[in-house]
């Protein structure tokens, strides 16, 4: 029986997938002639009421947040560029002479002069700015309707919201996408009622602090236009501001093409009446991408003039889809897709099992990061590109002590490679600032550096409302990881040459003048933190500025050590990289073990202002790092005691660190807690639409999911793919298809009872690659461009 079981599955995969996941660049017409089918959907039997309800699209630069609502439908706009601020506020502040002053002040014992003194003289308090809303579009149906069968659900095979329902024995449907081929926003709405439908069509924006933001006409074209300048102001409502900030320009387009009825501009509002089809074209634009922003408005519309709305959806599926494709993940479950979303994780949140719904929460991510970050675009920020804030909680901004990295783990697993280019993009402008900021602020000539948050203008300033928030250096050490392990995933030698080793260069080149030696002659980073947490220092109260910290120097240790691997493959030696041996070898260890056989998260055994810290900051070089694995036994067993007393002080509270500590728990291969971690993630920081909380949303938390669980089925980063490394038991029986171990090469993966029954791989060039299993450790040769497969005991079929 588990035999035929066996056979069975295996012709499936071999029948059914074999196109989609031998070779991660499958034919774009071969995709868009696929069968659609609703797999990984998710739906609902009511509209929204709130924005967290709402379900996004988007097309790397350009999305919504669709609502649903029958009657009074609203389409919240978002766009990645639409910030305040400017590329000309500056790039420091302090001198050399402040940096020596705190490192006096550390020697002497003054922690808390120090934390005061760094934010005195080096943070801008309040200088990052709020990434902003696009508007809104309203779309409100006249007459009331007796609603039945309401259904409205996003599809995550083709990137489709749809709502349908029946009115008074008519049938009313409407559809949204967002093509990144025709640029466009499209919704579809239709009606079998005879006498079509009467509604009408409105954009408008929030007012920032009681002052208008956009203005709103129609077109002689009979088009609407919403104009503004994204501002933000510095006053409390009704009051006038103190201070405002000028950002980009921008211009939202409505076109609209209709079957029977009518169309009229009436005082900014299109009225439409008796209209049985009418499909709605939103262009957006700004003066950050266009010089000409409404004009390229204008040729994005026009472009599209002659198009049907099956053609506009079948050039998006097709663009779509050569992405999505890519990877396929069951672990079961289908029976529940009967049953509402929201239902089901109300099952979940009362202590029932459900991996159908976690492969799709793992789908979910790969959808939202093809959805907020394309090649061209600006990186993904705190919450993608999805914002209904003049000012965002936390800004939407990109911080870098985890969230933006966090936003970009599962870009190479997953086979989303391209996707990690906006993020290159804007880490070579942070290091074109950066490089002025190390000078100015440092006095460091041969580097860059990157401070804990930035915004669109790519400033590389230290912010610092307080010692343990923001004033932080690593982000950019932190980002140059994301380069080195592109490489390393692709093998693109150009790439190393022309961006990661450039990159690493200017990190470790601020590094190698950063560092100062200690009295053992150790070389250590002063002044450091550990992110936005604290210690208890010498007369009892909580620091945060210390000489020295785990995390710090786990990214320094790792950013001297990928350059000099660059430097190798590039056939670079010169006395730059003899200096970076030289430092790297006597560079104070990130990773010291205290005496309760916890890793130290700062040089010396402090204890933690808040032992639950929902930052693991000195585990770093467990994950994402790749330092610590089962080879230091001593470092891995303290990597687990260290993640056991956080937990057991409230740690992992936020949807973010629940996330970061599922791929711990993938690299510690704890199955058991991997498990425990994914069933609170849902139950704890999932919202109904999917999104992560924080609360309140951050996207990251998404990502950081997604991510994890590929390490629970494969991992590469120790010079081997080891397979199944932290299988839960409550996926016996699965598949996944078209992970990417480093080297470029393709895993497709087949399990049952728990066990592997069959393994594909694929890559492109020939090559050597070494399998571990369960005990078992095998070399095997892969053929030029061939899938090949093996059984469970890892010998090619």
């Amino acid at each position: 029986m588990k035999k035929n079981k066996y056979i069975k599955v295996w012709v499936y995969t071999i029948l059914g997938i074999a196109l989609l996941s031998c070779n991660r660049k499958a034919d774009t017409k071969d995709i868009a002639d696929a069968k659609v089918q609703k797999t990984g959907e998710f739906w609902y039997r009511q509209p929204a009421k709130e924005w967290m309800e709402a379900l996004p699209v988007g097309n790397g630069r350009f999305g919504a947040m669709v609502f649903g609502d029958p009657s009074h439908e609203r389409i919240q706009l978002n766009e990645d560029s639409m910030w305040p601020g400017g590329p000309d506020l500056g790039d420091s502040k302090g001198t050399v002479e402040d940096l020596e002053y705190l490192r006096e002040l550390l020697k002497e014992g003054k922690t808390h002069e120090a934390d005061k003194e760094i934010v005195e003289r080096f943070s801008y308090k309040t200088i990052t700015k709020s990434h902003q809303t696009m508007g809104d579009l309203y779309i409100d149906f006249e007459g009331d309707k007796n609603i039945k069968d309401y259904r409205r659900s996003l599809n995550l095979d083709n990137a489709v919201v749809s709502v349908e329902y029946t009115a008074d024995g008519n049938t009313y449907t409407e559809k949204v996408f967002a093509s990144a081929v025709d640029d466009v926003l499209v919704i579809e709405l239709t009606t079998t009622a005879e006498k079509g439908m009467d509604l009408s069509l409105k954009l408008d924006r929030p007012e920032d602090h009681g002052h208008p933001t956009v203005s709103v006409s129609a077109l002689p074209s009979g088009e609407l236009s919403m104009k503004g300048t994204v501002t933000q102001y510095g006053g409390a409502v009704g009051s006038e501001p103190h201070s405002m900030d000028y950002g980009v320009d921008f211009e939202t387009r409505l076109r609209v093409k209709h079957e029977s009825g009518t169309v009229e501009a009436d005082k900014g509002v299109l009225r439409l009446a008796n209209v049985k089809r009418a499909t709605l074209l939103l262009a957006g634009a700004t003066s950050f991408y266009h010089d000409n922003y409404e004009e390229q408005n204008t040729k994005t519309l026009d472009a599209v003039r002659n198009k049907t709305f099956e053609e506009l959806l079948e050039s998006h599926i097709a663009d779509y889809r050569k992405f999505y494709d890519r990877v396929t993940l069951d672990l079961g479950g289908k029976e529940l897709d009967s049953l509402p979303t929201d239902e089901r994780l109300a099952r979940i949140k009362e202590g029932n099992d459900d991996p159908g719904l976690m492969a799709k929460l793992f789908q979910y991510g790969r959808y939202l990061l093809i959805s907020s970050s394309r090649p061209g675009t600006n990186p993904a920020n705190l919450q993608g590109i999805w914002n209904e804030h003049i000012e965002a909680p936390w800004n939407a901004d990109y911080h870098l002590n985890i969230n933006l990295q966090m936003n970009y783990w599962p870009a190479e697993v997953t086979n989303l490679s391209e996707l990690h280019q906006p993020l290159f993009d804007f880490g070579d402008r942070l290091i074109e600032r950066g490089k002025i900021t190390a000078k100015e602020q440092y006095g460091i000539n041969r580097g860059a550096v990157v401070h804990h948050t930035t915004d669109l203008w790519a400033p590389a300033w230290m912010r610092a409302e307080k010692p343990y928030w923001g004033s932080w250096i690593h982000g950019g050490g932190w980002l140059a990881q994301h380069y080195w392990e592109h490489y390393q995933f692709t093998g693109d030698t150009a790439f190393l040459r022309n961006r990661a080793y450039p990159a690493l260069k200017a990190f470790a080149g601020f590094y190698l003048d950063w560092l100062v030696q200690d009295k053992n002659g150790k070389w250590i980073s002063v002044p450091e933190t550990s992110p936005e947490n604290s210690y208890i220092a010498e007369d009892g109260k909580a620091a945060a500025v210390s000489a020295g910290s785990a995390m710090g120097h786990q990214i320094i240790a790792e950013v001297l050590e990928n350059t000099l691997s660059a430097a190798k493959d590039l056939g670079i030696e010169n006395e730059f990289t003899e200096e970076v041996k030289q430092k790297r070898k006597d560079l104070f260890p990130g990773v010291v073990v205290g005496e309760d056989g916890r890793i130290l998260e700062w040089n010396h055994p402090y204890e933690e202002a808040e032992k639950g810290h929902r930052h693991m900051s000195h585990l770093y070089a467990l994950h994402p790092g790749s330092k610590i694995t089962s080879a230091d036994k001593e470092a891995f067993e303290a990597a687990k005691k260290t993640i056991g007393y956080r937990l057991e002080h409230g740690g992992a509270g936020t949807g973010w660190s629940r996330a970061w500590m599922i791929n711990f728990n993938a690299r510690l291969f704890d199955k058991v807690s991997a498990e425990e971690n994914i069933r609170k993630f849902l139950q704890i920081s999932i919202a109904d639409n999917m999104f992560d909380m924080h609360p309140p949303f951050q996207i990251d938390g998404n990502f950081g999911y997604t991510a994890g669980v590929a390490e629970l089925l494969m991992q590469s980063h120790e010079g081997f793919i080891r397979l199944l490394p932290a299988l839960p038991a409550n996926w016996p029986d699965g598949k996944v298809e078209g992970l990417v171990a480093r080297g470029n090469i393709i895993v497709d993966i087949i399990w049952e009872d728990g066990k592997l029954t069959a393994l594909a791989l694929y890559s492109e060039q020939a090559r050597t690659c070494k399998l571990w299993y369960d005990g078992t450790e095998k070399e095997v040769q892969l053929p030029e461009g061939e899938k090949v497969w093996f059984g469970p005991d890892l010998k090619k079929e």
